[in-house]
């Protein structure tokens, strides 16, 4: 069993700017790249999928994280690195002071009790042929952390008010409850380990407006409640605003833009970004109906073959030559706002 290690306080300029806050989670450079294979006999990597490339952030404790960004972009893909469902290709992630990339099997089973994840569909995520009441008590049983079964079906039945489900609900079948009772059931089973991070994968996507906000009304007050920490991965921005302290873009596999939640929506910097938020409807249909649509002209370049430099100029309305040739840094145009872009 490692050694316990007090939580890293990151003093690295290029990210911390003037905060002193205790960081929970520190990605540096991170890399995840899928290989390509032909061959059906004998099969040869012949080009690889850089679904993440040279992703670093850092998350304090108690802070919710948004990241967003298109589909493709490798918001889900750094999620599961982090938790490492994915063996990343390089980087650092670093919680607790520990780098979960070194980390022995038995070591990680260990750190994986600290970190849990919520996922998109709250069906296929939930075993069908189990009770509500055997999917939130198996992972205190397997790890060992409520051995008495009476103790934890008590356990099982305080998670369920917890997260708003009656105690009977611990009967029940996945099949016999609606998306939303089933996502709170996925919460419910995230909350058995005693968490101090949770990773929230497109987690009210699949669920009714109305029932969006329930989930995330709930999230909240878990996260005052028990001291939580999150990393909310979403493509929702009015749903990300309201929930995250601070937001961070992703394309293709990069990011390009990091700063607080208000001041990004007020003030984005980097064109992608802007475009982003461009795109959300108005409720207003006479505002909606009469606003100019600055839509970005291009598709999304294949990650198995990106551009050179910023891998946003081809579709970039500011793109001057520089661009295809010089990646830029991800740097801070004012304190705590950081932009990778060379014309901003």
């Amino acid at each position: 069993m490692t050694p316990s290690v007090e939580p890293a306080v990151r003093d690295d300029s290029q990210y911390r700017g003037t905060h002193s806050e205790e960081i929970l989670v520190d990605v540096k450079d991170l890399r995840m790249y899928f290989p390509v294979t032909e061959g059906a006999i004998i099969s040869r990597v012949v080009a690889e999928v850089k679904a993440v490339d040279g992703v670093s952030f850092f998350i304090r404790r108690g802070e919710t994280l948004g990241l967003v960004g298109e589909s493709g972009c490798g918001k889900t893909t750094t999620g599961r690195c982090i938790i490492r469902l994915e063996n990343p290709t390089d980087g650092k992630i670093v919680f607790h002071g520990q780098d979960l990339t070194e980390l022995s099997q038995k070591q990680l089973i260990e750190a994986r009790q600290k970190i849990q994840i919520i996922f998109q569909d709250p069906y296929s995520s939930l075993n069908p042929r189990m009770t509500i009441g055997d999917i939130i008590g198996e992972p205190m049983q397997v790890h060992g952390i409520i051995p008495d079964p009476v103790k934890r079906n008590n356990r099982v039945r305080e998670l369920l008010t917890v997260c708003g489900l009656e105690v009977g609900f611990a009967d029940r079948y996945p099949h016999e409850m609606s998306g939303g009772q089933r996502q709170r059931v996925g919460i419910a089973r995230a909350l058995a380990m005693d968490p101090e991070f949770i990773i929230c994968d497109e987690a009210v996507s699949a669920l009714d407006v109305s029932i969006q906000a329930q989930v995330i009304n709930l999230l909240e007050d878990l996260r005052e409640e028990y001291g939580l920490t999150y990393l909310f991965i979403a493509h929702d921005l009015s749903v990300v605003r309201h929930i995250c302290h601070r937001v961070a873009v992703m394309y293709l596999g990069h990011m390009v833009e990091l700063a607080e939640c208000d001041v990004l929506f007020d003030n984005p910097m980097h064109p992608y970004t802007q475009a982003l938020l461009e795109a959300v409807p108005i409720p207003d249909p006479d505002v909606e109906h009469d606003r100019e649509h600055k839509i970005i002209k291009g598709e999304i370049p294949s990650p198995i073959n990106p551009p050179s430099g910023c891998v946003f100029h081809p579709r970039c309305p500011l793109a001057v030559g520089g661009c295809k040739t010089e990646v830029p840094d991800f740097r801070e145009v004012e304190p705590g706002h950081w932009v990778a872009c060379t014309e901003v």
